[in-house]
Parts: structure tokens; C-alpha cells; sequence
């Protein structure tokens, strides 16, 4: 049992299942709506360090003139320009920081819970039909992944440490704090012990560097699972611990590890008869 576990908490595609117009119905899988919601975690040994060559990186590439006058370097671009966010990332910087991240080696490890965001709204349109005043909550499908990830044995430590990448403007603070609560007894339920001590808190990219690191993971792992893409996540795989499928095979999904490697032929076409468009993204 190691002393310490940081880990680091983002999210990619949405929760969102239905139009905001009364009646538009379910839109995943249309223009702007993504197909599946993941929540990732990445286990970093040295986030000290990781940091450190992150920060470094960045201010290389913002110093060298190929960069100059692109949008996502600009400093009224805030977020672009105060950190690494693979979505708005060129190409060229994408490349740069897969490659530092993937020089940590298994000094970073990624988990993740992937929901089939149409299964999802299929079981809320049946228990609206047994309860008409039931609302769908998109809160509770994130709070929910979470404990999902949060509930599996992966690396046993005296304390735990987990900061979560900020949702919105609202403090949910206490809920997910109860979503790491509840994982904990989910565990002690399913493997018969309890773990260490958890702190649990919220800060966004720029404040908490590494979180700019799970977002690369997310993005490869997304590109897979909206575009069939594959060769992001396969270039990061040896960092890969665990990747659950929630919706994919028998009632407690697919786990790929190592032994079972994640690839678009394990995953489509069998989940869909039909292809719909994918999102951009």
C-alpha cells in the first residue's frame, strides 16, 4: 500500500439527452449533442513535475514564432492561452504534448467510465412513462460515473487526493464529495475493506495543471468512441489502466486492460444497427 494516490477528474462529450424546447425530444448523436459521456481520472505520481514540463512546454511554444498570431496562443483567448485544451489544440501542439505526456510513462495511469448517452435516454423515457413527473437530471448521470470509477480496485493508499475539473458557475462541491463517499461504500461492499483517507476538492486547468493532462486522455478516448478513431488512444494505451464500458455487453459492461485492449472493431458496429452522424468535435 502505497502513502498517496493524486488523481485528477475531467469529463468529456455532455450529459445533455433532451432539447431544451418542450417536445423536441432526444437529441444524442445530433449536431452539437455527443453519443456517449465519459468520466476520466488520471493517477499521477509527481504532479510537482508533471506540471513543471507542462508549463514549460507551453511557454516553448508560445515563445516560438511558427505560433504567432494563431488564435488559441492570443492572450484575450483566455483559456487557450493560459493551458493545454486538446479540443482547441493545433494539431502541431497535440502532437508535443501526447509526446511529454507519454515520456511520463506508467508514472501516469487512466481510468475511465464511458455511458452510451442512448441507452441512457431510452431508460428515461420508460420511467417517465411510470412517472410522468420524473426529470432527468444531468447532474446525477455525472455524479454517478464518478462513483463508478471510484468504486473499482485499482491502487490501494493510505490517502487519496482527487481533484475534479469545475462544471458551470454552481459550488458542487458537497455532491461530489457524496459521490466519492459513496464510492468508497460501494468498494467496502464489493471487496470487504475499507480504503485510506480521501480530500476531495474542485479547481479548474489553469489553477491545477494536471487536469490539462486528463483532458488529452479524454480527448483520445472521445475521438474513439465519436470518430472510430483510435490511433490517439492507442499511442497513449501503455498508460491505460482501465477503461469501463457501462452499456457495452452484459450488465456490468466491457472492462479493456491490457489483456483486452480497446479498439473501434470491439466496439462498432455491434453497438449500433444504424450509424448516425457523428458530432463534430
Amino acid at each position: 500500500m502505497g502513502d498517496r494516490i493524486d488523481s485528477y477528474v475531467d469529463e468529456a462529450g455532455d450529459p445533455t439527452l433532451f432539447g431544451r424546447r418542450r417536445g423536441s425530444g432526444v437529441i444524442v448523436g445530433k449536431e452539437g449533442c455527443s453519443e456517449f459521456f465519459i468520466i476520466g481520472k488520471l493517477e499521477v505520481d509527481d504532479p510537482a513535475t508533471l506540471s513543471k514540463k507542462l508549463t514549460e512546454l507551453r511557454n516553448e511554444l508560445l515563445a516560438d514564432p511558427y505560433f504567432a498570431g494563431v488564435g488559441s496562443f492570443k492572450p484575450d483567448r483566455r483559456k487557450p492561452a493560459r493551458g493545454f485544451h486538446a479540443n482547441n489544440d493545433l494539431p502541431e501542439v497535440r502532437y508535443r504534448v501526447f509526446r511529454l505526456l507519454r515520456d511520463f510513462g506508467t508514472d501516469l495511469r487512466f481510468h475511465a467510465v464511458v455511458a452510451d448517452k442512448t441507452v441512457i435516454a431510452d431508460e428515461e423515457i420508460k420511467r417517465r412513462k411510470t412517472n410522468p413527473n420524473a426529470r432527468y437530471r444531468s447532474n446525477a448521470l455525472y455524479d454517478d460515473l464518478i462513483r463508478k470509477l471510484y468504486a473499482q480496485f485499482h491502487r490501494i493508499a493510505n490517502e487519496y487526493y482527487v481533484c475534479i475539473a469545475r462544471r458551470g458557475q454552481s459550488d458542487r462541491s458537497k455532491a461530489l464529495r457524496q459521490a466519492i463517499e459513496h464510492a468508497e461504500n460501494d468498494f467496502k461492499q464489493s471487496f470487504g475493506f475499507q480504503r485510506g483517507v480521501w480530500h476531495v476538492s474542485v479547481s479548474d486547468p489553469t489553477a491545477a495543471t494536471p487536469l490539462q493532462a486528463v483532458d488529452y486522455f479524454l480527448w483520445a478516448l472521445q475521438r474513439l468512441y465519436e470518430r472510430r478513431e483510435s490511433r490517439f488512444l492507442d499511442m497513449m494505451w501503455p498508460q491505460v489502466g482501465e477503461i469501463r464500458d457501462l452499456h457495452l455487453g452484459d450488465a456490468a459492461g466491457v472492462f479493456f486492460r491490457r489483456d483486452n485492449r480497446l479498439g473501434v472493431e470491439k466496439v462498432f458496429p455491434r453497438r449500433y444497427e444504424r450509424r448516425r452522424k457523428k458530432p463534430r468535435i
